[in-house]
């Protein structure tokens, strides 16, 4: 590569840096230190991640969420994790949605998944809410499920009789925290991979 494609290149960059987001990356959780590495904040975790692997922050307080920006592939992203508390997640997917006039194909969500085991990724094209709170507010305020999605093994419940809430609420163990680093960084992969329109590529090599 001559110097002259290394100056086109980070031209085209520089470029999509500026402007609108192309996709909307939303990390699900619930803000606050209290639920700091609990299980219902793998998606926070997760965006935290990227947002450190790209020397970038996710501060700026904007359609009821903390965003952030980040450009994959040249593509701008705008990281979104919402300030609502888990169950009202699709207010803040909503607006920032509208403001930017991105379509549902634009948008990727990271959460939990009590099905997975700690650390396991399983990524949708789309799908219903299997139960998930966040999930389900999101598709009842944009009226569509077809947004794409990367789920986050958090463990099963100890015993069937266990409290959900109280189980999702709870902090992962020292040794779950080190599986969940590892998920953490498979998951911006995914997200970098799925930005650039290689979705199967994140499916074949993550999916559980």
């Amino acid at each position: 590569m001559g110097i002259m494609d290394i100056f086109a290149q980070l031209s085209a960059s520089s470029q999509n840096a500026g402007g609108k987001p192309e996709f909307l990356l939303v990390g699900l959780g619930n803000p606050g230190m209290t639920y700091e590495n609990t299980r219902h904040n793998a998606g926070f975790m997760t965006l935290d991640a990227l947002a450190k692997a790209h020397s970038t922050d996710i501060m700026r307080m904007k359609f009821k969420a903390y965003c952030g920006d980040v450009v994959l592939g040249g593509r701008k992203c705008l990281l979104l994790k919402p300030n609502t508390y888990m169950n009202n997640s699709g207010e803040a997917v909503v607006e920032a949605m509208q403001f930017y006039k991105l379509d549902m194909d634009h948008v990727i969500v990271i959460y939990d998944d009590i099905s997975l085991d700690v650390g396991k990724l399983r990524i949708r094209r789309k799908g219903s809410d299997g139960g998930h709170n966040g999930i389900k507010s999101i598709i009842a305020l944009t009226g569509s499920q077809d947004f794409a999605r990367i789920k986050i093994g958090v463990g099963k419940k100890p015993h069937k009789d266990y409290d959900l809430a109280k189980w999702v609420l709870s902090k992962f163990t020292d040794d779950e925290m080190k599986q969940m680093e590892t998920s953490c960084r498979n998951a911006c992969e995914c997200l970098e991979l799925m930005v650039a329109g290689k979705t199967d590529t994140a499916m074949n090599k993550f999916n559980a």
